[in-house]
Parts: C-alpha cells; structure tokens; sequence
C-alpha cells in the first residue's frame, strides 16, 4: 500500500523530534514537515489551509473550529502548554499591587484570540472578579507595532478594546502609556531592564502550583489542527497520528528522565522533570481528550465568554469521534 502523503507545519519541538526526523512512523503516513516559527504557522493555515496539519494557537482554532460547517478538526495534541501568571508585566508607576488594582486601566496584548491572554483574562473574569468590561483592553504588536487579529471575534456587550498600529506594547508599557501587559514572551522593556517594568507576581512558578493543584487546569497553547477533509477521505490518520506523536512524546520525555546521559546543558533538569512527572500524575505533559477534560472546558468557556468561539463547545465536538478508544490487549 502507498503511504498518504501529508504536509505539516510546526515550530521545531522536542516532543515531536523523533516523528519530524522519522525515527516515529506515523503508520500509513509519510510526513512532509515544515519548521516554522509559530506565527508563521498560524498565519498561513489560517489564511491559506497551506498545510494538511499545522500547530495552531488553540484560541484560534477555537474560533476556526465553531463556525459553521467549519472545515478543520483538531487532534489532541499538545505543542505548547505553559502556566501564565508569570505573563502579567506592569509599569510600577501605575501602582498595581494584584490583579484587582487592573480594574480601570489599560491592558495590553498582541492579539485578543492570544491563548496566553485568553487564560489570564479568563481568570480575573471569573475567579478575581475584575470582569472583562472593567478594563480598558489595548491590542498592540508585542515588540513590533503592526499586529493584526487573524481570526474574526465578536466582543462582548460593554468591552472596550483600542487597537495602536504604531506602537508595540513594550514601548506603549515603558512610556507608562499602558497599565499592564498579559504578553506570552518578556517584553523588551523587560529583557533590557527598564527601571519601571516588572512582573506583577515575580513569584508565579509557587502560584502555579498552587493553581495547578487546586484546580487540576494545565493550560493549553497550541494543538495540531487538521483539515477535516483528510478525516473524511481516510477515517483511520487521526488515531495513527496521535499515536506516533504519543511515541514521540514518549521518548522525548526518557531523554528527560535519564540520569545517565546529560543531553540537555541544565543543571538538576533530570531532578525538576522527575518533580513534574510526580506532580502530574506519571505524565508530565499528557496528551489526550480525559487526561486534559478540565483544561478543554476551561478553555472552551474561555474563549465564548471573550468572543472567540461562536459558541460553546465540548472536546467531543472538536476532535475526531473515537480518536480515544481504548485498545484493551
């Protein structure tokens, strides 16, 4: 049988190291990978469905996913997944001492469908009681001035959001121009030591923590989104794709765990990885729709109330049906 030729595009990973060099076969499948960065990524599956998978923000593939007769599908595949309290940047002029003291001011990020933003906002609406239509939203280029949306949203009643074409949010937070940041990276103004910009909770990794075991929420970033056309022409690629990318993972993750090789130049990152695994219950970085069902409603919550999603969603609905069954030997 002729394998299925299939073209993907995914900023460079080491969960998925060994399926892009081919030591992981996906079964059927021969990969045509491409390593982007994952702007690049989300601008052209976006724009153009350049590629038969590609990561995707998981904001927008909210979006993309809800629409009618949308003409993706996602796979339970986590690319990026990273806690955000660290992502909150404040100018010390503004006076903000914890998320309550944003109400009233100006919030900054590149996007409104930015993942990263998405979880913080999503958390001060409905844990912290700072609701969305408290804050004055400010959407700016992260370092760069001239982002765009690349998905279409529908803000909700009474929130107020300002899009700056020339000016980056690191330059807007810096001249005290905006309040605060909710931003993925550190902002220049941040890496280059400006006196007045610093993390609004400089110990978020205890917070985290805290957050993680209290509510057993891991948040999502990014997945891997299909075209739902490859689906319906050969039902059986998702679960043979999720499986090889299960292997991947696997194998990254002993690379991890391994005390006898140090393959990574950081100290006691065999330690933290053990730490992690503990934590999370024997996966450190789980894939899968039970495993993350959570984190799934979370953000499908999220991304409706903020006016991402067209509408509410559950994870059946947005992977493929029977991607999970169990295989009982």
């Amino acid at each position: 049988m002729s394998l299925l030729n299939l073209s993907i595009a995914t900023t460079d990973y080491d969960h998925f190291r060994d399926l892009r060099m081919g030591l992981v076969k996906a079964e059927g499948i021969d990969l045509n990978w491409f390593n982007f960065g994952h702007h690049e990524c989300f601008a052209r599956f976006t724009a153009n469905r350049e590629f038969d998978l590609s990561e995707l923000s998981f904001a927008k593939f909210a979006t993309q996913v809800t629409r009618k007769n949308s003409d993706i599908i996602g796979l339970p595949v986590i690319c990026s997944r990273l806690f955000r309290f660290g992502s909150f940047y404040v100018n010390k002029k503004s006076k903000i001492r914890t998320v309550k003291d944003l109400a009233g001011k100006k919030v900054g990020s590149p996007e409104w469908a930015h993942s990263a933003a998405v979880y913080m906002r999503g958390w001060m609406h409905n844990d912290m009681g700072v609701k969305l239509k408290d804050v004055h939203w400010i959407q700016a280029g992260a370092n760069t001035a001239g982002r765009m949306e690349k998905v279409e949203i529908t803000l909700p009643k009474g929130v107020k959001l300002t899009r700056i074409a020339d000016k980056s949010l690191s330059q807007l937070l810096a001249a005290g121009e905006i309040d605060c940041a909710i931003i993925a990276r550190p902002p220049n103004c941040f890496l280059e030591g400006h006196p007045d910009v610093v993390r609004l909770y400089p110990d978020y990794p205890e917070m985290e923590e805290e957050y993680y075991d209290r509510t057993k929420v891991w948040p999502i970033m990014h997945i891997i989104a299909m075209r739902k056309q490859i689906l319906n022409e050969h039902p059986w690629v998702a679960r043979n794709l999720y499986n090889a990318f299960q292997e991947s993972k696997r194998r990254s993750i002993e690379r991890l765990l391994d005390p006898a090789v140090s393959r990574y130049p950081v100290a006691w990152l065999t330690a933290y990885t053990r730490k992690m695994r503990d934590k999370f219950g024997g996966d450190p970085y789980p894939y899968g729709i039970e495993e993350n069902r959570l984190t799934w409603e979370q953000m499908s919550l999220y991304c409706y109330q903020q006016g991402i999603s067209h509408r509410e969603f559950t994870p059946e609905e947005i992977f493929p049906k029977g991607i999970m069954t169990p295989v009982i030997i």
